[in-house]
């Protein structure tokens, strides 16, 4: 359902609202390490949420990235959208264009609450939401 570019970017800002700080920095070999996410493929996604201001990041020795926002204010929504935009969501599941009320596919009335619950999950869940999940049970929850 999400892309890998909307996966590694939730993961990348957990894993920042968890070891990061603007005393702390984590450079991108790190996250890369620890999230096995392809180095190249992490930077550019890392520099999209720097433009968005989801991060700080600095240069040079000590450098790195850290939260610039509050990860309680991160709805998981707001990510994909600049990632990926909210396509996703609209895509019909079985023609290559949106379908709606008025222009239904044969899986439209069965997938439209699906899709609507989806999109009011990830609107509401946040990066804390889920680092709070994490802290209480890392045992089952992996990044």
């Amino acid at each position: 359902m999400l892309s890998h570019t909307s996966k590694y970017a939730i993961r990348a800002l957990i894993y920042l609202e968890l070891y990061s700080n603007p005393e702390k920095k984590v450079g991108i070999r790190e996250i890369s390490g620890e999230l096995d996410i392809p180095s190249p493929f992490l930077g550019k996604i890392m520099q999209v949420l720097v433009k968005q201001n989801f991060l700080n990041s600095t240069k040079g020795p000590g450098g790195g990235f850290y939260m610039k926002r509050p990860a309680i204010d991160i709805a998981l929504m707001e990510v994909i959208e600049v990632i990926d935009g909210l396509g996703s969501f609209e895509t019909c599941v079985i023609r290559n264009s949106t379908c709606d009320h008025e222009n239904p596919c044969s899986m439209h009335d069965k997938m439209a609450p699906l899709w609507n619950e989806m999109r009011r999950v990830f609107a509401t869940e946040t990066i804390a939401d889920l680092v709070s999940e994490f802290r209480e049970n890392k045992e089952l929850i992996r990044i």
